[in-house]
């Protein structure tokens, strides 16, 4: 670890929460799973730790993915998970994406931190098939630009709206 940063035991039991889904799941349990997350670093900057009250389930009302784009601070840096759900021509898919939100506003020491902490916590996040840095709103407030990290030209909607 280039930071001497630590993942906490929560972080990676939430992202294996995410990881697996369940088949035989009822409808109660699906609208319970995560569909988003934000980690960020303690307050004495040693362990990456899931951020209190950042999250948003399947189940919530509206927008998931407006809603994971207003939850991102806007001046300081996070890392995310994001359980995409999206169509290309031939399927259906659904795939986590790790995001690493680095504003360019935010403070210069905070995106050194996150920047040199972000293979402690990808390492643990095993099966990423999907990995984005983003540097402000104007690259991630429109889903095209998820869409071309999906799978590009092949993908026709994300989260059941057409691009």
């Amino acid at each position: 670890m280039a930071s001497g940063v630590s993942v906490t035991d929560e972080v990676i039991s939430v992202f294996n929460e995410m990881k697996v889904r369940k088949a035989q799941a009822t409808e109660e349990e699906k609208r319970m799973r995560k569909k988003a997350v934000l980690f960020c670093l303690s307050d004495d900057k040693s362990k990456i730790i899931l951020e209190e009250g950042r999250e948003i389930l399947q189940g919530d009302e509206g927008d998931p993915y407006l809603k994971f784009v207003n939850m991102l601070p806007p001046n300081d840096c996070r890392y995310a998970l994001y359980d995409a759900m999206y169509e290309t021509k031939e399927t259906k898919k659904e795939d986590l994406v790790f995001i690493f939100w680095a504003p360019e506003i935010a403070p210069l020491k905070s995106k050194m931190i996150y920047a040199s902490s972000k293979d402690a916590i990808k390492r643990n996040f095993t099966g990423i098939k999907h990995e984005w840095q983003v540097n402000g709103l104007e690259d991630i407030k429109d889903r095209k630009t998820l869409a071309e990290k999906l799978g590009g030209s092949s993908v026709i909607s994300v989260e059941g709206g057409a691009l």
